[in-house]
């Protein structure tokens, strides 16, 4: 008789994960649960919901008849990945701790974890699915089934030992069934709402989480023409296509071409570390914000080799549709041109490249077209503040304290 795989299931006390739990244990596993602990800073505040998160994996793994153990991941969580997003918003970059994690801690501190448990695999609850090439004699991460719920840009850093030994249950699965198995077999976080955001931060105003640890130098906030029209915190608190927040409202008519009496509002556009200046332009469309190319660095292939040259698709942000583009390699990455500009490309994001479902990998976004602009000189101050004041009062918008420090 066979011997029982081992597949140890990190439990993150969510619905997906309880399901994948579940459904491995109907196809005849033997089952392991292991619910990760990657931040304890400040785990008995209201946003950081760890404490929560560990009864309701413990209640599900006794529902399903399973043994749960829990283990603390923290101390190579701050070491790997939020010192690394640290660092990266130091340098004016907008990172993504989600992959970051997933590379370091998931499917690498978990993974070794599980194997000196006597795991033959290990699983969780994305939304993405593995599927072995026999042609190519590699494995392929493909796309969740559930497009809307497609977690595959968070994975695109996994390598092929890492997918060999991987398993995503739901990953053929629709949300909504398995939410209907969830209530089915009386899980008691059927209805649990899914987590948003990262574990640090949860619900927290982002920027108030981010000043505990940098301290921001206040400069100008500039228009296209290099005039000044707030003030903001420091460049590291501020991301590409950036809207709320900026403390300087709309202005009713300005320089974007609009109807007398309408107000466009403001979005970040470029970081200048040279000026400690914040550029922002008018409109949601404005050439500014929009980038027929870009560059990435720090590539991984799910392979273990880059696809060649040719015509893909890719996403430089998650939630966003495959964009047709062409791909060029680089001797520092890659270069990809898209058939439509892409909005607010962002240094410190991934753009993650497809064919068809399958996720080939990707890189971190260096820079783009839109970042590569030339930036007009600043304009001569303090005649720039006093010309925006006279327009603010024309305008009839209530100054906020930005606009008139």
């Amino acid at each position: 008789m066979a011997k029982q795989q081992r597949v140890v299931v990190g439990l993150s006390g969510g619905v997906d994960s309880a399901v994948s739990a579940w459904l491995l244990k109907q196809q005849g596993y033997e089952v392991v649960g292991i619910f990760m602990k990657n931040w304890e800073d400040d785990d008995d505040s209201e946003y950081c919901s760890s404490r929560q998160d560990w009864l309701d994996a413990a209640s599900v793994a006794d529902v399903i008849g399973i043994d749960v153990e829990h283990v603390n991941f923290a101390a190579e969580y701050k070491d790997r990945v939020f010192a690394e997003f640290l660092r990266e918003h130091e340098a004016g970059r907008t990172p993504n701790p989600d992959i970051l994690c997933n590379a370091e801690i998931k499917f690498k501190a978990f993974l070794d974890h599980a194997m000196r448990l006597g795991a033959d695999k290990i699983a969780t609850g994305h939304y993405a699915r593995v599927r072995f090439n026999p042609a190519t004699g590699r494995h392929e991460l493909l796309k969740g089934r559930d497009p809307g719920k497609d977690q595959s840009y968070f994975l695109h850093r996994l390598n092929q030992a890492q997918l060999s030994k991987t398993l995503f249950p739901v990953g053929e699965l629709h949300k909504t069934e398995v939410r209907r198995i969830a209530a089915q077999i009386g899980l008691p976080n059927a209805k649990k709402k899914d987590s948003t955001g990262i574990c640090f931060i949860g619900e927290r105003p982002f920027r108030a989480f981010l000043q505990r640890y940098l301290h921001g130098t206040p400069g100008p906030i500039v228009d296209e023409h290099g005039r000044e029209i707030g003030r903001h915190v420091g460049l590291s608190f501020y991301t590409l296509g950036q809207r709320q927040g900026l403390g300087i409202g709309g202005i009713k008519g300005g320089d974007a071409g609009r109807a007398a009496g309408e107000h466009a509002p403001w979005f970040v556009a470029r970081k200048d570390p040279a000026h400690n200046a914040l550029w922002v332009v008018q409109g949601h469309d404005h050439p500014w914000l929009l980038s027929p190319q870009l560059w990435a660095e720090d590539v991984s292939w799910i392979a273990g080799v880059p696809p060649a040259p040719g015509r893909y698709a890719a996403k430089t942000r998650y939630r966003q549709s495959d964009a047709a583009c062409t791909l060029a390699l680089t001797p520092q990455g890659f270069a990809l041109r898209f058939d439509a500009p892409q909005w607010a490309v962002t240094p410190g994001q991934s753009a993650v490249l497809y064919d068809g479902e399958v996720c080939l990998g990707g890189g971190v976004i260096h820079s783009a077209t839109a970042t590569e602009r030339p930036l007009p000189a600043l304009a001569a101050w303090p005649a720039a503040r006093n010309a925006y004041r006279r327009q603010i009062r024309r305008s009839g918008h209530v100054a906020s304290a930005a606009d008139t420090a």
